[in-house]
Formats: C-alpha cells, structure tokens, sequence
C-alpha cells in the first residue's frame, strides 16, 4: 500500500492517493484533478475508487468529474444524501482493492455524514479521517446548521463527536497511521498541530485534547468555544459536493477575457486581485482589493468571506497570463460561476488611493476613525487601539453603514493583507476618499 498525500496551502487541505497492485482510490479529492491522473500515470496504476469522507465546506470536491473520466467508483455515506452516483459506505461495508481492503466508520460530530475511511494491508493500518480527527484537533460541529440537505445543531454534533472519540477508534491500533483532510490554518478546526500533516493514532490519544478523560459537557464546552468565523461560502460548497461539481474544464471555458478596460457597468462588483501597491496606484473605482499575489496567499478564503454565493462579479489581473491561475482558484471554492469577466486595465490614470501620512497618524490617532477588522478571536487578545471600532473583514460589507465618516478612517487587521481589503471595501461602500490601510505597519502598534 503506498499512500501519497497532496497538498493544497491556500486553503490547508490534504488529499490523498493510496495504491495497491496496480490500482488507485482517493480520498477527498480537490476541484482540479489533473494532478491524480498524472500521478497514476507515473506509477502505472489505475483509478477504480474514490472516497468522499462527508460534503466538504471549505472546498469543492471533483469526484464527480474522476467518476465520469475514469470510471471510478465513488464511494460515502448513505447520511449524505448524494444526488451523484455513488456506492454506500457506512459501519460494516468493506472495497478490496489489491490487497488493500478499506472499512468504513461512521464518525459523525463534524457532520452527521461523516466516515473514517480505514485502509488495511499486511501489518500496516492507515486512517482517512476527513474533518473528524486532525493533528491535536477535532472537526468543528458548528457548520451544518444553515446547509445541505440534512441539518444539524452544534450542540447535537458536538455530542455525537464526543460519542466518535470516546467509542469509534477503541479497537485500533496506536500504530495506525492518521491523515486528515485538514491541517493548520483550516477554518474547519480550530487548534491543529503547526508541526505535522501526519500522525499516529498512538500519538493523538497522548497528545490530542478530544482523547483526555472528560465528561461530555466540559468535552462539548471546549469544542464549542471560540471556533472561527464561517465564511459566506461554505454552505454553498456543501451544497456543490452533494450534487456533483461540474467538470472543471468546461466551467472555465466560458469565461470571457478582455484587455485595458478602463470602466465597467455602474454599481458592478470588482474584485482586483493585485498587489495592494499596485492597487492604490490605479483601479477602477469601487473595486475590492482581495490579493492573490503568492501560491500560499488565503485568497479563497477571503473570496468566499467577502463575496456572497449569489453575487456576480468581475477579476482584475495584473496580467492576462495569470487569467488562468487566478480563475483555478476561484473555482476551488466554486466561484468560477459567478465570474463575468476577467480583464486588465488600461494605463491611464483610473482612480488612485490617496498616500498616507504615518507620522500624523502615530502623533493624532484622535483625529481619526480606527476600524480594526480582525477575527473576533484575535480582537479577544486584546486591541491595538483603545478607541478602535470593530468589525471583522467578513461582516464589513453588511456593517459598513455604522462607521461615521466624520473623520479619516484608518483599517487595520494583524499583519497588512487583509486590511488592503477592508479598506478598499469600505472606500467602495461608504463612498468616501479618505480610507487608509495601515497595511504591514500595524507592527509599529503591536
């Protein structure tokens, strides 16, 4: 059995390729498969299974298009509800492959659906946990509450997580190998370990809080507190893996390319995705500087955070040559469909974000308005500024009315990516000049 795992930085998630006699299955496959095919074709194998450990939030899956290009079999839980085409894997059913056979578990607390896909060859054991079991984490329980066709409360999923670790993986070995689908910098836990992608079940039960000896209520209590925000498009991806994506190839190919554009239609949503210096020198006005600017940059993130699932909008590229790059990441989280165009901008002067003066503000930070738009989490450990108006980046769109404008406003967040953002939103909303970023200078301020 020979198991690769594939990464995807920008939004911490991991897939996996397991192989066994000349045969590939997968494990939670991510939007662009191409990366599978060219693996199993360099180890001579052949796709015939793809797991889907439950519908993903955070990410849209391609197990659909992988069933209709190779003929794999797509294997989840009969929970799931799936309107794609799809064998049921629940307690009790076993898919040899090779000599891999792999065993189903339910494990619901992330989501009612949620399996353990349990590989065994020989001597050696891995788990695909999915969202149920990270690094030094659990899945948070607080996502299926407003998506899919199958709700669920927090507190209900959070007993049912307690059940999982307390009950489902007693009869494993320490030795078993675990692999999530998630690491560090997830939106779908909260404490994951920094340090590993992997680990064994051996060194959870040591070190992972959720396998501590606790009551129900003080394990709920602590799953509960202080999960990170949910972003506008989770739901909707939830919604895209139950039915099916479309097939990757044919989504992108309608999307319309266009050169030097200086303006766009009134009241059109534009997200730039531009260098922030870049930016403040010239763009189109009204635009949302949402950056996309390095490999590991939370773009989607703040994408699908900043931009509703029923909003149309249009790309601003340095370049037409990166229309490609940037369109492949939107549709990781199934935006692709919302994007009229893609352009860049003609060279004439379009509208310019007015300097800053840092000096003024270090000396008279009373004679603005301070709007600190980090995580509420982070605002916990403590403000900046003392006088600071807070409205974390994904609700600012919906809150931007109760900043006043009597004032120059100043937007900072904790290192200077997401303020580009936040100011230029509230720049578009509020329909005001005098917004600045504090931008990577909020390190004077710490």
């Amino acid at each position: 059995m020979k198991i690769k795992q594939f990464e995807y930085k920008p939004l911490s998630h991991f897939s996996y390729a397991i192989i066994s006699d000349g045969k590939m299955a997968l494990v939670d496959p991510e939007r662009n498969p191409l990366q599978y095919y060219k693996y199993a074709e360099e180890n001579d194998a052949q796709i015939v299974a793809v797991f889907e450990t439950h519908p993903h939030a955070d990410f849209v899956s391609s197990h659909l298009q992988i069933h209709k290009e190779t003929g794999a079999k797509i294997y989840c839980s009969k929970k799931t509800g799936a309107d794609y085409p799809n064998a049921s894997f629940d307690d009790g059913d076993e898919v040899s492959m090779g000599n891999t056979i792999f065993r189903a578990i339910n494990t619901p607390g992330h989501s009612p659906d949620s399996i353990t896909i349990l590989a065994n060859e020989e001597n050696k054991t891995a788990l695909f946990t999915g969202d149920t079991l990270f690094v030094g984490d659990v899945g948070r329980p607080d996502l299926r509450e407003k998506a899919g066709h199958m709700k669920a409360k927090r507190e209900e999923l959070a007993k049912m997580m307690y059940e999982t670790i307390q009950n489902k993986f007693t009869d494993l070995p320490d030795t078993a190998y675990v692999y999530p689908a998630h690491g560090a910098g997830s939106l779908c836990g909260k404490g994951m370990s920094e340090d590993a992608s992997s680990s064994t079940l051996g060194n959870e039960r040591v070190g992972n809080w959720a396998f501590k000896k606790q009551t129900e209520e003080q394990f709920v209590n602590h799953l509960l507190d202080s999960q990170p925000f949910i972003p506008h498009y989770f739901g909707y991806n939830v919604g895209i893996n139950k039915n099916g994506a479309k097939n990757l190839r044919s989504s992108l190919g309608g999307i319309e390319y266009k050169l030097d554009i200086k303006e766009v239609n009134k009241g059109a949503l534009i997200i730039d995705i531009r260098d922030e210096s870049e930016f403040k020198k010239n763009h189109l006005p009204g635009s949302i500087n949402v950056m996309a600017t390095s490999e590991t940059s939370k773009f989607e993130t703040w994408l699908g955070s900043i931009v509703r699932p029923d909003e149309k909008f249009h790309l601003v590229v340095d370049s037409i040559e990166n229309a490609e790059g940037v369109l492949q990441r939107t549709a990781k989280i199934g935006y692709e469909t919302n994007v009229e165009s893609v352009f860049t901008l003609d060279d004439k002067d379009l509208e310019k974000s007015m300097g800053f003066n840092l000096e003024d503000f270090k000396n008279n930070t009373e004679n603005y308005t301070i709007v600190d738009i980090r995580n509420e989490s982070e605002v916990a450990d403590g403000k900046f500024f003392k006088s600071a108006i807070t409205i974390p980046l994904h609700q600012l769109r919906e809150k931007a009315n109760e900043i006043p404008t009597n004032k120059p406003i100043v937007v900072h967040c904790a290192g200077g990516y997401r303020s580009a953002a936040g100011a230029s939103i509230l720049e578009r909303e509020l329909n005001v000049k005098k917004v600045f970023d504090l931008s990577d200078d909020v390190e004077n301020f710490k």
